[in-house]
């Protein structure tokens, strides 16, 4: 049986972080993942800037 990748698992939501730049909640999770476990990468859709987000 093959096990899933714990990298890729969050406990987080996928949406809905607020963007440091321009506080829009119209965001999505590029990857569940950032550098580090503790950091997801997400992009806003109203200021198209990419951001990270500590869990």
């Amino acid at each position: 049986m093959r096990r899933l990748d714990p990298s890729v698992t969050t406990s987080g939501d996928a949406a809905g972080a607020e963007c440091p730049y321009c506080e829009s909640t119209d965001t999505i999770r590029e990857h569940p993942k950032g550098p580090s476990l503790c950091r997801s990468m997400h992009y806003c859709n109203e200021c198209e800037q990419p951001f990270e987000k500590f869990e």
